[in-house]
């Protein structure tokens, strides 16, 4: 599982020389093209030991598609619309997160017919961005151009906020069910509960884009991150309530929130070059907490018992939430 991040983690670095040199529309093109044939051939291997490079590619060509698109809604988006459109875009982005594993109720595990479903997004995508060419901006050139690396130096707390949603919500989305069973809970409830955590990503990010562009993505980064931490604390008193379904549909709006405060952060910062390079830069920490949230929280529930999972969260988002009120108050 850890491979497809890797992936993400390696291909970062190279993005941004690769869409000034290729330009932003073909470079998705033959990133679709590549991450299709990275599940064919996943598909026609059928083999675990082989799927692990495999799923590295898959993730090294995926990447550049997220960045590219962000980069490109960024360009393209007014200020004063900027919160919605990134809401709807982060909202689209985690529906497709849940429509994933649900398509694998309707078509099974077994066979082709799963990765069809890949492999057809994928192609899809390549041919809606041929569609649509002469209509997409080119990837900014103005501006001195920026290295992922140099990128950190711009933004640390911003890439730290990605950092934190990234691990945040691979967490939970690997941990929950140790910590569930751990209280007694059945599969069937648990699995619902992270059902809801999933549909608070999608349903609330237009809601709090449009908070931001009312009070500024600043604070309403702030008030995602101390709501989240709330609901770290509240966790272990509301588990066996009723009152843990709009906890957990929260925590799920809230914590993803987090990144699309960012990207909102992004594009009214930055601009050009340093635009795609912040792009690049976020999948690079976003890889790298998918890759680490869940191996430290998991030794922290070995050390102190199954409540460590909201204690790693909580202290995440403690940490977070400090950083961010500091900056503002510089500010």
């Amino acid at each position: 599982a850890a491979m497809t991040p890797l992936g993400f983690i390696v291909s970062a670095p190279f993005i941004p020389a690769l869409a000034r040199r290729l330009g932003g529309a073909r470079l998705a093109m033959l990133c679709s093209i590549l991450a299709a044939l990275s599940l064919v051939a996943i598909a026609w291997t059928q083999d675990v030991w082989a799927w692990m490079p495999l799923r590295f590619l898959l993730g090294f060509f995926a990447n550049p598609l997220y960045v590219i698109s962000e980069t490109w809604l960024l360009s393209i988006t007014p200020a004063p619309r900027r919160g919605r459109i990134m809401g709807l875009y982060t909202s689209i982005v985690s529906g497709g997160f849940a429509l994933g594993p649900l398509s694998l109720g309707l078509v099974g595990t077994q066979g082709w017919a799963p990765f069809m479903i890949g492999i057809a997004a994928f192609l899809a995508c390549g041919l809606i961005v041929l569609a649509v060419v002469p209509r997409l901006p080119k990837m900014p050139q103005e501006g001195e151009a920026t290295s992922v690396g140099g990128f950190f130096a711009l933004a640390p707390l911003l890439l730290f906020a990605v950092f934190a949603a990234a691990a945040f919500e691979q967490i939970l989305l690997s941990l929950f069910a140790v910590y569930g069973a751990a209280l007694g809970s059945a599969e069937e409830r648990i699995a619902s509960l992270i059902t809801c955590f999933v549909a608070g990503n999608a349903v609330l990010q237009i809601l709090l884009g449009r908070v931001a562009e009312r009070f500024g993505s600043a604070r309403t980064m702030l008030a995602c991150v101390l709501t989240a931490l709330a609901g770290c604390l509240l966790l272990p008193l509301l588990f066996s309530s009723w009152l843990v379904w709009p906890l957990v549909l929260a925590w799920g709006g809230v914590s993803f929130g987090i990144y699309t405060m960012a990207l909102i952060q992004l594009g009214e910062r930055f601009s050009g070059q340093a635009l795609i390079a912040g792009n690049a830069a976020f999948a690079f920490v976003w890889g790298v907490g998918g890759i680490t949230g869940s191996p430290a929280t998991g030794l922290a529930m070995q050390l102190v018992g199954h409540q460590g999972l909201p204690a790693s969260l909580g202290l995440l988002c403690g940490v977070l939430a400090v950083l961010l009120m500091v900056q503002q108050r510089r500010a």
